[in-house]
């Protein structure tokens, strides 16, 4: 395992689309561990795999509950809605405040092929819109109600 380095705002890779993963193999593996020993030393509750470079869909998230790992995350339903503050590995210092839903339920894979469904709120909600957006290309910043630097602190 290995600690990759997290691309910042400006970087290319950050505005494309993540292609699918066709199957799970040593290469997806190891991705899977350094993307999460990578999040966790740079005290992240999240990181897409295009935030290591890697343009595949591929996510891992941790808020406090234990490592969540996704192969090809999809949102397959939402409800409510939370506006809650959030940041970014990719883009330190800014924060902004975000609309997202209070309820997500997301379709993804596991480490071995198999499909499965789990269900977001609060915290683990954003995470996953978080996560899912950076797949697509999308940043917090595109959606961000207000934004601000922590030097304003």
């Amino acid at each position: 395992m290995a600690i990759r380095t997290i691309r910042k705002n400006g970087d290319e890779v950050l505005r494309k689309m993540s292609r699918r993963v066709d199957v799970v193999d040593d290469r997806i593996l190891t991705l899977l561990d350094d993307m999460k020993d990578t999040m966790h030393k740079a005290e992240g509750v999240g990181l897409a795999a295009p935030q290591v470079g890697v343009l595949r869909r591929v996510v891992v998230i941790d808020v406090g509950e234990g490592i969540i790992e996704l192969i090809n995350p999809v949102i397959v339903y939402e409800s409510g809605e939370q506006l809650e503050e959030e940041g970014c590995l990719s883009i330190p210092g800014i924060r902004g405040q975000v609309k997202r839903p209070a309820k997500v339920i997301v379709r993804a894979m596991n480490r071995k092929g198999e499909t499965f469904e789990m269900t977001g709120t609060e915290l683990l909600a954003i995470a996953f819109s978080h996560e899912i957006d950076h797949l697509n290309g999308i940043l917090f910043t595109d959606k961000a109600i207000t934004k601000r630097s922590d030097k304003e602190e």
